[in-house]
Order: structure tokens, then C-alpha cells, then sequence
């Protein structure tokens, strides 16, 4: 299936590696010309690189997502070098050591930069972007929300799962502000994914994962990117607000 991205321009947050990287390589491998954001210059240089070295036309955009002057500056960046911007992945976003603390355990900071990471930056790319969309009459906004914005049965990722409901809401009214302009907006909530942050896991932890899933394993990012791809297309014109589950089934998860 052809799904018209040759020549289309994404920029996709936090692409540096994992998730991101994936579905930066998915649209890339469509024909989009991208543009790779992360907070650490090194990992979307490399990122870059390694898609122009398939043929892509990339470019590395390094930078805060929760600033808005250095989000200014990476949508600017991105128009400047290819003239337009089509398609905008909000994908970045902090877990890891942030994460695994109770509501009554919860330091500030660590609820404070979860909320920030995840939702400023959804709302500062999206206000950047969505005028350059709206003047071209055509635009694809993707967020990434997760299985656990309706709270997943998991404990001690209270900022987490705020944070990915907040998107989900934030999808749907935006939505509804920018779809008479050719623009839609969804997000994709995916379940556990393969992916180096949950490397760490334990052996039983992982088993408990693959357990309570019904397809018994873990979605792969590539399987992510190809997801972001098709929303990113033409033929994904009518779905609007929506959020997209890609969890293999399943909706609850009991982690204690």
C-alpha cells in the first residue's frame, strides 16, 4: 500500500533511539523527510546519520521539548531545511528512575518532570507546529499516550498515568480545534514494548507481562512505527481523535 508520505517532512521528539528511532525509521522508509529531535544531541545526530545512510533525507534537531523558546527554535529549524512540516510525533517523554514510587511516597520532582516531559512537550510542539499546518491546509499530529492512561491496574505510576490521560484529552479537543483545517489529531496508547527501558525488568516481571497479555509478548516497536505511518497518511484522513490502542489486548495489569 502506497500511503503518500514521499516528500512529506515529520519530526518526530525524542527519536533519538527506541520508539522514536522506530518510527522515525517507518516514516522514513515510506519517503518522509525527517527531522530527529532528542534532548541528547549525540543520540539524533546518530539517528540521522544512520537513516541518510539508507537514503533518507534527516536531519538531527536537537533539543528541550519543555522549553518553548527551544521549541521555537527546532520547529523553525525543521521548516527552514525542508520548506513545511507534515507530520509531528510527539513522542518524547521521561520514565525509567522517575517511576515505581506510591502517591504518599512521591517526591515532587519526580511527578514535576514525568507531567512536564510528557505534556508540556505534547502542548509546546503541538502550538509550534500546528500554523505551519494550518497555512498548508494538511497536517498529521500523532501523540503518544499509553495502555495506562486509564490507570492499567499498576501502582506507583500515578504522574505517569496522569500524564498519558492528559494526552488522551489533550487529543481529542485539539481534534476537534484543527480538523476543519486538514489537520487530525490522534495518539497511539501502546501496552509494554520492547525496548531497552524494560530491560531492566526482572525474569518474573517480564513472564507476569507476556502472561496477562493474550498475544503473550510484548509489542515491538517496529510494529509502533508502522502504526505512526499509516495514521501519518492519507488514508488515515477520517480517523480524528481518536487513541489508538496497540496492546495486543490487553487492558489490565496487575503488577504487585
Amino acid at each position: 500500500m502506497d500511503l503518500g508520505l514521499s516528500g512529506r517532512v515529520a519530526l518526530i521528539t525524542g527519536a533519538g533511539r527506541g520508539i522514536g528511532r522506530a518510527e522515525a525509521t517507518a516514516l522514513a522508509a515510506e519517503g518522509a523527510f525527517i527531522a530527529i529531535n532528542d534532548i541528547d544531541p549525540d543520540s539524533a545526530e546518530r539517528c540521522a546519520q544512520d537513516l541518510a545512510q539508507t537514503g533518507a533525507q534527516a536531519m538531527a534537531v536537537a533539543g528541550d521539548v519543555t522549553d518553548p523558546g527551544c521549541v521555537d527554535r527546532i520547529i523553525a529549524r525543521c521548516h527552514d531545511r525542508f520548506g513545511r512540516l507534515d507530520v509531528l510525533v510527539n513522542n518524547a517523554g521521561l520514565g525509567g528512575r522517575f517511576l515505581g514510587r506510591k502517591v504518599t511516597e512521591m517526591a515532587f520532582d519526580d511527578w514535576d518532570r514525568v507531567i512536564r516531559s510528557h505534556m508540556y512537550g505534547t502542548f509546546l510542539c503541538t502550538r509550534a507546529a500546528a500554523p505551519l499546518m494550518q497555512d498548508q491546509g494538511f497536517g498529521r499530529i500523532i501523540n503518544t499516550s499509553s495502555i495506562h492512561y486509564t490507570g492499567g491496574g499498576r501502582t506507583g505510576i500515578s504522574n505517569y498515568s496522569a500524564a498519558k490521560a492528559g494526552i488522551a484529552g489533550f487529543t481529542r479537543t485539539v481534534a476537534k480545534e484543527l480538523g476543519p483545517q486538514g489537520i487530525t489529531v490522534n495518539a497511539i496508547a501502546p501496552g509494554f514494548v520492547a525496548t531497552d527501558l524494560i530491560a531492566g525488568f526482572s525474569d518474573d516481571a517480564m513472564q507476569r507481562i507476556r502472561d496477562q497479555n493474550p498475544k503473550r509478548r510484548c509489542c515491538t516497536p517496529d510494529e509502533l512505527g508502522a502504526l505512526v505511518a499509516f495514521l501519518a497518511s492519507a488514508q488515515a484522513d477520517f480517523i480524528n481523535g481518536a487513541v489508538v490502542s496497540i496492546d495486543g489486548g490487553r487492558r489490565e495489569f496487575v503488577w504487585d
